[in-house]
């Protein structure tokens, strides 16, 4: 696995977004917003993706407001997205 690919182009970002069909397509980036019961579930599963993202070597922006965690995933090295974004993005979805 790379630390940092080489950004996507715009048609392979759109044939890899069918692999990561809950996630939403921003400008160089793919984001998810979930919901959870409390807080606690809310940080629990927050920890779990920042565990996944120390395996991968590849971090998200993850922002948690109570029951809430949103997740945005994008390659700021390069500007934009890559392949370990996706790779993350369905290694997440895993989780759930």
């Amino acid at each position: 696995m790379t630390v940092h690919g080489e950004q996507l182009s715009e048609q392979k970002v759109k044939e890899l977004m069918a692999s990561v069909p809950d996630w939403t397509l921003g400008e160089d980036l793919i984001s998810r917003e979930l919901r959870f019961e409390n807080i606690r579930e809310s940080m629990t599963f927050a920890e779990s993706v920042v565990d996944l993202a120390e395996e991968q070597a590849h971090h998200p922006d993850i922002y948690i407001s109570m029951n809430h965690v949103t997740l945005v995933l994008s390659t700021h090295k390069v500007g934009g997205l890559t392949q370990d974004d996706f790779r993350l993005a369905q290694a997440i979805d895993r989780l759930l």
